[in-house]
């Protein structure tokens, strides 16, 4: 089992180094240590999105993720035709009015769940992550299209830098890989 330590590293490092032994290395089983619960979850989600079997423990305030490639598992290629991607960076609409901006994210977001095909991922960045922290204006809108299937992903670093992390209502934590793959991967992108 390969072992690498990115202690003290923060996302997206722990995940690019997991890639990259698993991708350089040809590893089938890999142990990767991380201090912090963040980190854990995205190098957790990143090698089960490449067909490992995840477990992890935590010891001493460090997280122990060990995953083993299951050889026997068939990989059919499909590709979803209607993967469209929702980018978010900012917590209006346009430039301009600040008062107006709000009004048209609002239109946005409830017109969302209207679209053909609905949207596969809503991405958040920069101040966009507060539209789906608590005291959001927003919050209902984002979990009515988390309820027809959509996923929320807000990135980490932002949360951190607008220290809104621990107020985040819907979605999870993401990481840059995991924001910059899902672009390589969605068929249409839009952004208000």
């Amino acid at each position: 089992m390969k072992t690498i330590d990115c202690s003290g590293k923060t996302c997206p490092l722990p995940v690019i180094e997991t890639k990259k032994i698993i991708e350089d290395e040809c590893a089938t089983e890999v142990a990767v240590l991380v201090d912090n619960p963040v980190s854990c979850e995205n190098v957790m989600r990143f090698l089960e999105s490449q067909g490992f079997s995840v477990t992890a423990m935590e010891e001493k305030g460090k997280h122990r993720i060990e995953g083993s490639k299951n050889l026997e598992i068939t990989v059919h290629s499909t590709v979803d035709p209607k993967k469209l991607l929702v980018f978010i960076d900012g917590e209006t609409v346009g430039r301009g009015s600040e008062e107006l901006g709000t009004i048209l994210m609002r239109s946005f977001l409830l017109t969302l769940k209207e679209l053909n095909p609905l949207p596969w991922r809503i991405i958040f960045m920069n101040s966009g992550v507060k539209l789906a922290v608590d005291g959001s204006p927003h919050i209902g809108a984002l979990n009515d299209l988390v309820a027809i299937g959509a996923e929320i992903l807000s990135c980490g670093t932002c949360l951190d830098y607008y220290r809104v992390k621990d107020r985040l209502m819907v979605g999870r934590i993401s990481n840059m890989h995991e924001i910059e793959s899902s672009f390589l991967e969605a068929t249409n992108v839009i952004k208000p």
